[in-house]
């Protein structure tokens, strides 16, 4: 066929991926050291946090977090690294309304993420949230109309759509390489077992667990949900389809020039756990676009070898089934069993993530005034997508979704899933 890693790795770069259009406000000096700050210090937001300390050109000044536990040490190694002295903060707003932040970085358990990104971009910050950007539709449509209207760069890190390997697998896919796709299967399948109940503890002195939970219901302290743990407790995320199906969803949505589904059913259950956790360990969700069929699956059990791979997405074409993975790169089997074509990962450390290349383009986009390669709009639909899947799980029927409208059709009780009560005094994001 032609093809070679080299031939792809050259053309796999961000250009022409990133969403056309300017930014409200326009471009700012590229001379400019921005004031950082972060909300969340757990594991993932000081991977962000360190590469942002890395670029150069970015001076931490703030950081928060409602656990103290977590947020002493995060300063400390932010001050061994850069030099920096960022004030401790508990409360967001707080920190928001005496720093003053030009960036914020927003990785906290994924029920805070529609107050935190909304509350910074009015404060007039640019935002990089973690996906999946909310735990409600609604929330992101009202995150969407916040930063418009506040005219801020808002990044969502799925940085999956900046790996090099994944942006030449999209240049093989949209070329049509693989042919006409009819079907897409995107799929996690990790091992594990049953495992035991975590019973209630106190509180960990330091951490303030009333506001960990904050708008979501107020739980007993479990050390199951924190640190780490939360996204497998409903209140607080959307299980394996909220956290790792988000990436896939978003990359079918970069494929594809279809926006939205327009029919969506799920199945599944715990049908191996034994925890205390609430999150399906099995789940099928079958997506209906109007020229393909997206399915995704996950079990969280029976990890094996007799699978090739464990977690991506196959694209089933005329020509060929192309698989797009993560640490295997991609690799394309052609219909006619020519030449297999194998691209293989570009990967940073720790934790083999693409953060540098996707907090590069927020950067630039915030110093050029262009929209972000994950921009807030984008990540809304590949949450949406994902919450999707759970609302007709917890439903247990197929969904009809009109993209345009945004609305459930023909099921007024599903469509009251596409927003949640909030926990006094909390105030759900409301589009105005």
């Amino acid at each position: 066929m032609g093809l070679t890693r080299r031939n792809f790795l050259v053309a796999a770069t961000a250009a022409g991926v990133a969403m056309a259009g300017p930014v409200v406000r326009g471009a700012e000096n590229p001379a400019k050291k921005h004031r950082t700050a972060i909300v969340g210090t757990g594991w993932w937001g000081m991977n962000i946090l360190h590469v942002a300390a890395a670029s150069g050109r970015c001076q931490v000044v703030a950081m928060a977090d409602v656990d103290r536990n977590q947020l002493d040490p995060a300063v400390e190694d932010i001050r061994k690294l850069t030099g920096d002295a960022p004030r401790k903060y508990k409360d967001y707003r707080d920190l928001l309304d005496r720093e003053k932040p030009d960036i914020v970085i927003v990785a906290t358990p994924d029920h805070w993420h529609p107050l935190i990104m909304i509350a910074a971009v009015k404060a007039g910050a640019h935002v990089y949230v973690e996906k999946p950007i909310c735990h409600t539709v609604y929330e992101g449509r009202a995150m969407v109309q916040a930063a418009r209207q506040a005219g801020r760069v808002v990044q969502v890190g799925t940085h999956r759509r900046v790996s090099p390997h994944n942006v030449s697998a999209m240049k093989f896919l949209k070329e049509g390489r693989a042919g006409k796709i009819g079907m897409v299967r995107a799929f996690v399948h990790y091992g594990g077992g049953p495992g035991r109940p975590e019973p209630d503890s106190d509180t960990p002195a330091g951490l303030d667990w009333d506001f960990w939970c904050g708008p979501a219901p107020l739980r007993p302290f479990n050390r199951r949900m924190h640190p780490k743990g939360f996204r497998a407790f409903l209140d607080y995320a959307n299980g394996q389809l909220g956290d790792w199906g988000i990436h896939w969803m978003d990359q079918i949505l970069w494929w594809t020039d279809e926006k939205y589904p327009r029919t969506v059913f799920s199945t599944g259950g715990r049908h191996i756990k034994q925890d205390n956790t609430d999150a399906p360990d099995t789940q099928v969700v079958q997506f209906k676009f109007d020229a393909f069929t997206v399915e995704w699956e996950h079990r969280q059990y029976a990890a094996n070898n007799a699978e090739k791979h464990n977690v991506g997405c196959y694209f089933y074409g005329t020509e060929g089934t192309l698989h797009l993975g993560w640490q295997d790169g991609w690799t394309f089997y052609p219909a006619d069993r020519g030449q297999v074509v194998h691209v293989d990962p570009q990967l940073n450390k720790p934790d083999d993530q693409n953060i540098k290349e996707l907090w590069d383009d927020f950067m630039k986009c915030i110093e050029t005034g262009a929209r972000p390669v994950c921009d807030i709009e984008l990540g809304y639909r590949s949450t949406t997508m994902s919450l999707l899947g759970m609302l007709s799980l917890k439903l247990g029927r197929s969904v009809q979704w009109d993209g345009q409208k945004e609305v459930i059709v023909g099921d007024p009780d599903a469509h009251k899933l596409l927003r949640r009560e909030y926990r006094a005094p909390w105030k759900y994001p409301e589009v105005v």
